[in-house]
């Protein structure tokens, strides 16, 4: 896939902010999206601004590589009207520790994401674990997913997963692995972005408690934000019945299971 024109990238990209902030995932500027790509891309003229940066962690692994990210304080949905001001390109250098910018600084000098240093750890692993050639991660807020990190009874892998996946029949089709459940982490620490990586290692969605999520995608940035959007939906069905006292019953296990043999899904959670 390193075929990919530098506008199919930012137009991708621009779609996932766009359904991101329909969604009501990232207030003002939180929120954020980042694509690797394997090899160069051909950048042109829509960022004409280029300079040497340190990257916040060092990726020997991604050397040669490019990966585009949004901009810290930007508006994910502005991506789609001015991509160009609101992402950046990074061409990574031997040995990962610094790379190329290519912006646009026309709104002023552009500086990436401050969850960053996360992107850049879970591009690299994936990118050396599985040889993609594409990946995307998608961080944002989903309000009710959100919620649910907050409450005690759900601050647990299996508790968290068995409460969003038991409401439609689909759920454990588009996410057979489930969510990865972590502990509150400072954001752009350290912390998170090794937990991060090794949740992201066996599960397409970590949840960050009392902040939000990423997900990741070897398709698309809008393909990983469908994947929040079904998460999302299963724990907005589990916090309008907690409302409700609790009187749904949700799919049972038993019904689970024969959706997961009706579709011979791959999963250790049923």
């Amino acid at each position: 896939m390193n075929d990919l024109t530098l506008a199919s990238i930012l137009d991708d990209m621009g779609n996932a902010g766009r359904r991101v902030n329909e969604i009501d995932a990232c207030e003002a500027g939180a929120g954020n999206i980042s694509v690797f790509v394997a090899g160069h891309v051909h950048i042109g003229e829509s960022f004409p601004d280029s300079r040497e940066v340190t990257l916040p962690w060092k990726v020997p692994g991604l050397a040669g590589h490019t990966v585009f990210v949004t901009g810290t304080g930007r508006r994910l949905r502005d991506l789609c009207d001015e991509p160009e001001t609101n992402i950046a390109a990074f061409v990574i250098h031997d040995g990962g520790e610094t790379a190329t910018q290519h912006s646009n600084d026309r709104k002023g000098e552009f500086h990436p994401t401050s969850e960053f240093n996360s992107h850049l750890g879970v591009h690299e692993e994936q990118y050396l674990r599985r040889g993609v050639e594409y990946h995307a991660l998608v961080h944002a807020q989903p309000p009710y997913l959100t919620a649910m990190s907050q409450i005690p009874a759900y601050q647990d892998v299996l508790a968290y997963n068995r409460a969003i996946l038991r409401w439609e029949s689909e759920a454990i089709i588009q996410l057979p692995d489930g969510v990865k459940y972590m502990p509150f982490m400072v954001p752009g620490s350290q912390e998170l972005m090794k937990n991060n990586i090794e949740g992201l290692r066996d599960h397409q969605i970590t949840i960050w408690a009392k902040h939000g999520l990423m997900a990741r995608s070897d398709q698309s940035a809008l393909s990983a934000v469908d994947k929040i959007e079904y998460a999302e939906m299963g724990a907005r069905y589990e916090m309008m019945n907690l409302g409700n006292g609790g009187i749904a019953t949700g799919l049972t296990d038993a019904e689970i299971r024969r959706v997961i043999a009706a579709f011979q899904v791959k999963t250790s959670l049923y």
